[in-house]
Formats: structure tokens, sequence, C-alpha cells
């Protein structure tokens, strides 16, 4: 009971002590402000005389556009997101706001728990399959389940998120087998 009573005594100051986090601060990129070619080009509609708002968005639109050609700004739309973001499905990734953000990103990272496709190869060393997604994508068996079916081109495969950061792929109807993404 004096143990309790000695962490107790430690860990109640230094939470009374930290500072609070918002939900904003705990997302990278939350609180950044858009590149500054973008947010100027922004910023023209406070102007109130119709020439001066003309003249500054043309001028802005300018140097956006060759900010865009110098890949200073790059600009994606959402669907380029949503492709980037099943291609990457299985890799640990840096925590970058490279990818859009915000709620809807949340949202949709959150739903985007698995991926089905067709299987474009397929091999077996020591026990373990190795299988080549149609895009490319290399998964490896890390358990030694075996397999009732060969995994063979064209075959359907779904792998989806399991627990602690694993994933599980289903060969055709076959029972899962654990995964992960090697490339």
């Amino acid at each position: 009971m004096k143990f309790y009573a000695a962490l107790t005594a430690i860990f109640i100051p230094i939470m009374a002590w930290s500072p609070p986090v918002r939900a904003d601060d705990a997302k990278p990129g939350a609180n950044d402000a858009p590149p500054a070619a973008f947010q100027s080009l922004i910023d023209c509609r406070t102007l109130q005389e119709d020439s001066a708002r003309l003249a500054c968005y043309d001028k802005q639109v300018f140097a956006l556009a060759t900010a865009r050609e110098n890949r200073d700004v790059v600009i994606v739309d959402r669907e380029q997101i949503r492709k980037t973001r099943r291609s990457l499905f299985g890799l640990t990734l840096p925590q970058l706001d490279i990818f859009g953000g915000g709620k809807d990103a949340e949202q949709e990272e959150e739903a985007f728990v698995q991926i089905e496709t067709t299987i474009a190869a397929a091999s077996q060393r020591d026990g373990h399959w190795t299988i080549t997604l149609e895009d490319g994508a290399r998964w490896r068996q890390t358990d030694t389940r075996a397999m009732a079916r060969d995994p063979a081109r064209g075959m359907a495969i779904k792998i989806r998120r399991a627990a602690m950061g694993s994933f599980l792929a289903n060969v055709g109807n076959q029972t899962a087998i654990r995964v992960m993404r090697i490339n």
C-alpha cells in the first residue's frame, strides 16, 4: 500500500504540471498555415475595389502557377490522396500531414482497414509465401500456416488490419494467413 501512495505522490504533481494537450496539437500539421503563395491568393478576397482585387488575383495566380511549376507547391486532389493511401497500405510511415488532414482524413483512414485485389504473382520459400499484388505491392507470410490451395496469379486476395499492427490475408475463401508488407 505504501508503494501506491508513493507513486501517487510522484505522479499527481507531474500530471498537474503537464501542459494541456488540445486535439489540434496532437495531429502533425493541424496548425500549419497554408503555403505563402496560396495564402496570398486567398488574401486578395479582402480587397474591396474591383480593379485592385482583379490585379491582385492576376498577380497571385501567376505566382501560384510558377510555384507549382517549380515544385515549391504541390497540388493534389482527394482522389489522388485516396489512391496514394491505398498504395501505401501496410507500410509503416512517419506521421506526416502530406496526404491531407482534418476530420475527413481521419474518417477515411478509419474506414480504410482492408484492401481487396488480385494476385499478380506468388512464390514460396522456406515455407513462407511472398505474394505480389496487381499494384506491385509485395506481402510476405509471417506465420507457417499451410493453405489448402496455393496462391496463384489471378486469385482474389483480401488483406486487412489485425491486432497490434499486424495484417491478415485471405487468399480466395481460405483461412487467413498472417502477412507483412515488404515493399
